[in-house]
């Protein structure tokens, strides 16, 4: 890979990478491998109330803190190696990258540019996601630990909505020869607008027509077959 690369390209992971939503999987593969039936409904409990927040008319960001409570008390350490284990199982089963999406990604590595994952999900599920396709970089929601045991808090602002935004400015800042307008985004849903509008090249994965509606020029990736 070139020191310089020629562009940036954005990506979020759940349902634009890997067809999938891993915040779910995962805390239902954690919780009840390592706590057993206790594990499996605190689990569900916590679908159940973040279910509620967002038919409330809840921001996503809300969500995303409410997600990351469940986990208080847990060892980061544990979590993190548990978190391998799961894309090991998962990544094994057909069907768990979009195949137009990891194809576009592995195509823009190939010509020089520089992929960055962006996502509310957390390193522990992200991390494994992008040392296998060779992502640079991983922007993404951090949940804040002490002594190395998880405290349900978030670090910093959750990598949602404008906060994908945000993150991504940040970063192009560290690449003052790269102008955000010749720059790749990828996303599915409406979430992913603050990011797929700050670059000039925004592509909507499966067609998302609230995202078109705004980004009336991008292109669309279909989901397409397993692979």
């Amino acid at each position: 890979m070139p020191d310089t690369p020629r562009r940036l390209v954005f990506s979020d992971v759940d349902e634009t990478l890997i067809s999938g939503k891993s915040l779910f999987d995962f805390l239902d593969f954690y919780f009840a491998a390592r706590h057993g039936t206790d594990g499996a409904l605190h689990a569900a409990g916590t679908r159940r109330r973040i279910a509620a927040l967002v038919a409330g008319g809840a921001p996503r960001e809300v969500g995303n803190r409410a997600y990351y409570e469940a986990w208080r008390g847990e060892r980061l350490d544990v979590v993190t190696a548990w978190g391998t284990e799961w894309f090991a199982q998962r990544s094994a089963t057909p069907g768990f990258y979009v195949p137009a999406t990891r194809t576009a990604l592995s195509e823009h590595r190939e010509a020089g540019d520089r992929v960055v994952l962006v996502s509310g999900s957390f390193p522990a599920v992200v991390d494994p996601v992008a040392a296998d396709i060779g992502a640079c970089h991983v922007l993404c929601t951090r949940p804040e630990a002490r002594d190395g045991i998880l405290t349900g808090a978030v670090a910093g602002e959750p990598c949602i909505g404008e906060g994908k935004r945000r993150v991504v400015r940040e970063l192009a800042e560290g690449y003052p020869d790269i102008d955000l307008a010749d720059c790749y985004g990828y996303g599915d849903h409406p979430s992913d607008l603050p990011m797929l509008a700050e670059v000039g090249h925004p592509v909507v994965v499966g067609g998302s027509a609230e995202l078109l509606a705004a980004i009336p020029g991008a292109r669309v990736l279909p989901v397409g077959a397993v692979v």
